[in-house]
């Protein structure tokens, strides 16, 4: 541009080709304001998102949390095709058959666990005066007869008779009363390894005999239960495999950051 402007003055360059140049000139400045603002821009909001950013890791981001609950949704809905007994044991009893449609919360079969159950003893109230929690017991079984007899130690007494619970409960307010012995249930433990060796099943018939010479024992205890209720993890189990599964995928993706 300065060398057209010192030729201009001599005549070998015109005033029209001297206005475009400078035109040209103005022009390309203004295209390089523009430049250097929308860098200045885009310095700005790269801060910015690096200050939003700053300290968080690539599981945090919406993006990857909402990708890594669909993951989560459709691994669990499929490990749930497959439905797990939550006990080990011989299934009793089915009510669902091939290709039928069940409902949550519908029961598909029944499953006992032969190798944990107990004997509940029906003793009239009046054999019950030296009964006591922990007193050795035998237990004969219909089904294997004097050849094998079980033994066991009582482990608790119901807090009220079968008829007290019963769908209609007897009503002596009338004045009409015959007095009939009532009876209640008194639980029996039994070796495991005779179970093993020799199972019963549920509803089975047996004779039971308790020592009672031993009155140590209390009629009724506070204590918990030293064997906890029956319970499962495996509905669980599915949950962590989901979670392992979401976290190798994250892992694999992540491109050596966290």
């Amino acid at each position: 541009m300065r060398r057209r402007q010192e030729l201009a003055g001599t005549g070998a360059v015109g005033a029209e080709e001297l206005r475009q140049a400078q035109i040209t000139v103005q022009a390309a400045k203004a295209a390089l304001t523009t430049a250097q603002a929308g860098v200045k821009a885009a310095q700005e909001q790269l801060a910015a998102s690096e200050a939003l950013t700053a300290g968080t890791v690539i599981a945090n981001n919406p993006a990857v949390k909402l990708a890594a609950a669909r993951v989560r949704e459709a691994y669990l809905a499929y490990e749930r095709t497959m439905i797990p007994a939550p006990v080990s044991g011989v299934v009793a009893r089915r009510s669902v058959q091939l290709g039928q449609r069940v409902g949550p919360g519908a029961p598909l079969m029944w499953v006992v666990p032969l190798n944990d159950v107990w004997v509940d003893a029906n003793l009239k109230e009046t054999q019950l005066r030296d009964v006591r929690i922990g007193q050795p017991a035998k237990v004969v079984a219909d089904t294997y007869g004097s050849s094998f007899t079980y033994t066991g130690h009582v482990v608790g007494l119901s807090a009220g008779t079968g008829a007290a619970f019963s769908l209609l409960p007897a009503q002596n307010a009338t004045g009409n009363w015959i007095k009939v012995v009532q009876r209640l249930p008194v639980r029996i433990a039994l070796d495991p390894r005779q179970l093993a060796s020799h199972p019963l099943r549920v509803g089975m018939s047996s004779e039971v005999s308790i020592a009672i010479s031993d009155h140590k024992g209390p009629l009724v205890t506070d204590e918990p239960p030293s064997k906890p209720a029956a319970q499962t993890d495996v509905y669980a189990a599915d949950w962590q495999k989901a979670d392992t599964l979401v976290n190798a995928i994250v892992a694999a993706n992540a491109g050596g950051k966290r």
